[in-house]
């Protein structure tokens, strides 16, 4: 039994800053007393105690909150009535704080009072035992904040929603005119502190985001003109910001409101003025701006037909756009988004709204420019600079919906022709903006338009180069190829500038240019093949001074041209590019010297790049061209030496294989001849490097030619599944599953192909029991892809048919495959069982819980009496921490009445409820027993 001395020195633990383990033990202990029904007394006793500290007076009350939450369930109504008492007690006792203890004591009362029927009036007990005082009225205000707080948000009480219902339209909905006619009471009482104004316009802001309060109800209350009113007290600010936009929030359905919302605009424009007032006070700016943003969205229909009146909110927020403090300008985004649309959908508009999207979209491209000294930034600065510039290209593009794209280019085109006009002395800020605001735009442009974007392409050219202008130009070639494609015509200039990108020293610049001509190669593909040579050449020559991420773009680029080239003519490009580089792969293949760092990284790039090539191009079909007819015989020629004297290389084994995966789905079954040594090599390889890339390959080979009868094929399989197998065992012994998930992964992913195209080899191999083993072993590991095909692979051997054959006599090899099952179950059925719940309990995810229904499910049905026998010492072993006793006592009544009476189906209610409890009791550890 937990004692007061036991609870203050494990929390004394914590202030000790002793060693980690000490303090995991501490923290067990406090949860597993939390969940004790010694804690109730225990904590009351610390809680009343004045000679106890303070730290243990928060954790007695952080206590009672969580035991509220969690364990009333089973507590009589007088015991719950009694908790009621003693709550109220405390509360009397800490009325004046301190504030931790107030609100963890208001939060337990709150979720009592949804819990306990008997409790008639908690509202109305509550105003009278502490609303009377004005020393205590403060500790009501607090309960009446968190209480419509607790009762819509804390999902973990465990109430019907029957019984929320009810409950909840008691607490608050009875009460809601009743709280707010004592929030103006108090409000207006003489000598009400700034401290307790805050906390009415809290408590007043709670019950609104509730949606408890009618914000007809409130026409006649002060309260509208009082939270207005505080707006201009340094004290009372941000609370009264918060309690206006709640305000202003729950009158939205304008119809419905328009007697309040009446009394709310002319006091939202009266504080226009103070936009200027405030200009240097940020957080003033940023109240106000939410504020207006507010208004604007919830008014926005009025905003539109009413505007001579409603139209001083939109130049508020077109002033909140404009301020320099950019972590206050995107309050007003959405207000920006939501009335282009609604305008987009109206036939006509007011010019007022016109001129306030120009005036946004000028505002918007200033916000836009970089720094003068870009130095000054740190680095974590410019980047969110440079995120946040992509947020306001959405703003732009709002602009251009409501004043056209065209309009918008012109305008933004006129900026960079007027900066130029200005001489050298033009800073690259004022061109590289409006260049960037172009690329936002992009997205908007009509790959027809013949007036605002061959402006800039021609102008694109003639632009300075410097990088960041270059940078910018470069992805507007980047966002504007549909356009290009439907005026092939500029191809040569941008090709031109393209080509100049790379030579650039800034390789951002470089990489910049690497994007353009992908996405040029990819939209325009069909008007490139006559520029093929020349990219050719340009790999040539520039290839070798090329960062990798851009080669791979320019390979990239190139593959979508020949994608558009006709077919013979396609695969002779193709053969071309391919060679080049599988040459350089044989001529390091047959090299006498060992090769050095650079050339392994250099051969791994080129094997990235011809990959990068495959991928786009995928496949010519089943009838491969002339030119490709034998060139699947002669690439794995050149593989072949190759991984054997360098797949030791992890890099060269990852991209090998994945160029070999693209070559099979490129060639298709005329790779069938060589398949065997194919696979012969991937399990070679694993056996001696343990890289789990040859396996993966070996499973897709499976999965792609599994139905294939050839024998020599068939052999192949089978050496692979038996050589990784006893190879993985190998590994075992030396290291942990936890270290070798790859492998783990890539060998399940090869057996859950096996098993349904390779039966035939995968159950009568002597290396079926060691795969039912691997997938009982990678059940321990917290990934969840490796949980889901260890659990996919298992349920496939419990549900294959060979167990249970619905057709007599059954095929002639479920026997066979039925024999080799039975006997690795019986074996291994009492660990799987021990793996499988405590997964249940612990780590498994959410979605493979239907996975463990159905092996169960199969055991009980078919091995029902070994079931039996196995799970009462499984369940004993999993800890209490995920699976009280009472718990696994139920649990295991549930499985064993399902036996019993025949009805397997039930061992699904069996296994979620016992899944539900663990979760809910993880839950409750998870929040820590010092968590408030």
């Amino acid at each position: 039994m937990a004692t007061v001395q036991a609870v203050l020195s494990a929390l004394e633990v914590f202030e000790q800053a002793p060693a980690k383990a000490a303090i995991d033990q501490a923290n067990t202990w406090l949860q597993d007393f939390q969940h004790s029904s010694d804690a109730w007394s225990i904590c009351n006793v610390l809680l009343l105690s004045p000679d106890a500290p303070l730290g243990a007076k928060i954790f007695a009350a952080q206590t009672f909150r969580a035991k509220v939450t969690y364990d009333l369930v089973d507590m009589s109504t007088p015991d719950l009535l009694q908790l009621r008492e003693t709550l109220l007690k405390a509360l009397e006792t800490y009325h004046a704080g301190p504030r931790n203890i107030l609100v963890q004591l208001c939060l337990a009362i709150s979720g009592l009072a949804l819990q306990l029927p008997a409790w008639e009036d908690p509202v109305q007990d509550m105003i009278d035992a502490f609303g009377r005082n004005p020393a205590s009225v403060p500790a009501l205000l607090q309960f009446l904040k968190v209480l419509p707080e607790e009762v819509t948000t804390n999902m973990k009480i465990p109430i019907t929603d029957d019984e929320y219902k009810e409950r909840a339209a008691k607490l608050l909905t009875a009460n809601s005119t009743k709280v707010t006619d004592l929030l103006a009471m108090y409000l207006q009482a003489p000598g009400a502190t700034y401290a307790v104004q805050t906390q009415i316009f809290e408590a007043l802001g709670s019950w609104l985001a509730a949606g408890e309060v009618v914000a007809m109800s409130l026409l006649n209350s002060p309260l509208i003109t009082y939270s207005f009113q505080a707006l201009s007290s340094e004290e009372l600010f941000d609370a009264a910001v918060s309690v206006v936009c709640d305000l202003i929030h729950e009158t939205q359905e304008v119809e419905d409101n328009m007697p309040v919302i009446e009394v709310i605009v002319p006091q939202v424009i009266a504080l226009k003025p103070k936009l200027v007032e405030y200009k240097d006070d940020p957080e003033k700016i940023r109240g106000l701006a939410r504020i207006f943003a507010e208004a604007g969205e919830a008014y926005r229909s009025l905003l539109l037909h009413h505007p001579e009146t409603f139209f001083p909110i939109v130049e508020a927020i077109g002033e909140c756009s404009a301020y320099p403090d950019l972590d206050i300008v995107p309050i007003t985004f959405s207000f920006w988004m939501r009335l282009a649309q609604s305008i987009g959908k109206r036939s006509s508009v007011s010019p007022l709204f016109i001129d306030a999207y120009k005036a946004l979209m000028g505002v918007i491209i200033r916000h836009l420019h970089f720094p003068a000294d870009i130095a000054t930034l740190t680095g974590q600065e410019a980047e969110n600079f440079r995120s946040f510039r992509h947020v306001m290209g959405d703003t732009l593009k709002d602009c251009c919906y409501v004043l056209g794209t065209e309009k918008c280019l012109v305008a933004t085109y006129e900026m960079i022709t007027a900066a130029l006009s200005r001489g050298p002395n033009v800073s690259w800020q004022e061109i590289e903006a409006p260049l960037f605001a172009m690329r936002s735009m992009g997205a908007e442009v009509d790959p027809n338009d013949d007036q605002a974007v061959p402006k800039i392409m021609d102008l694109i050219p003639s632009l300075p180069a410097h990088p960041r202008v270059r940078y910018a130009a470069l992805l507007i070639i980047s966002r504007y190829t549909e356009w290009i494609n439907k005026h092939p015509e500029y191809i040569p200039y941008q090709l031109q500038y393209i080509s100049a990108g790379f030579e650039d020293s800034d390789q951002e610049v470089n990489a910049a240019a690497g994007q353009a001509l992908k996405y040029l190669c990819q939209d325009c593909k069909r008007h490139l093949v006559e520029f093929l040579p020349q990219l050719h050449s340009f790999l040539g020559t520039m290839g070798v001074k090329l960062v990798q991420d851009d080669k791979v773009q320019v390979y990239e680029a190139i593959a979508y041209v020949i994608s558009a080239m006709p077919m013979e003519q396609a695969a002779q490009s193709l053969r071309t590019f391919s060679f080049d580089i599988l040459g350089r792969v044989h001529a390091l293949a047959t090299k006498t010297t060992p090769a050095s760092k650079d050339e392994i990284v250099h051969i791994a790039h080129d094997l990235e790049n011809l990959e990068v090539m495959l991928g786009v191009i995928q496949s010519f079909g089943e009838h491969l061209p002339s030119a490709c007819q034998n060139t699947h015989q002669e690439a794995w020629s050149v593989f072949e030496p190759f991984i054997v004297k360098y797949g030791a290389e992890y890099s060269i084994c990852e991209r090998a294989t994945r160029v070999l995966r693209l070559g099979l789905t490129f060639f298709g079954p005329v790779t069938l001849p060589i398949l065997p040594s194919v696979l012969h090599r991937m399990v070679s390889s694993f056996e001696t490097t343990g890289f789990s890339s040859y396996l993966w390959l070996a499973g897709k080979v499976i999965g792609r030619f599994g139905n294939e009868e050839d024998p020599a094929l068939r052999a192949a399989f089978k050496e692979v599944y038996e050589r990784s197998s006893n190879k993985l065992v190998s590994i075992l012994q030396e290291k942990p599953p936890q270290m070798i998930p790859d492998v783990l992964e890539d060998y399940l992913q090869m057996l859950l192909q096996m098993i349904e195209f390779t039966p035939d080899v995968f159950f009568p191999s002597p290396a079926f029991a060691i795969a039912f083993r691997v997938a009982m072993v990678s059940l321990t590991l917290v990934h969840s892809d490796i949980v889901f095909a260890a659990l996919d692979l298992l349920r496939s051997i419990f549900t294959h048919d060979s167990l249970a054959p619905t057709s007599q006599p059954p095929p002639p090899k479920f026997p066979i495959y039925a024999a080799a099952i039975r006997p690795v179950v019986e074996q291994e059925g009492q660990e799987l069982t021990g793996y499988l719940l405590s997964g249940l309990v612990g780590d498994f995810p959410e979605e493979s819980i239907p996975m463990v229904v159905t092996i169960f499910r199969v055991l009980g049905g078919l091995w029902p009496t070994q079931l039996h026998a196995w799970l009462p010492s499984v369940v004993q072993q999993l800890p209490f921490t995920a699976a009280p006793e009472q718990i696994k006592a139920s649990f295991l009544a549930d499985i064993n009445s399902s036996i019993q009476s025949g009805e397997f189906e039930k061992v699904k209610y069996a296994i979620r409820n016992l899944h539900r409890a663990s979760r809910k009791a993880r839950e409750r550890r998870r929040a820590g027993p010092l968590d408030g």
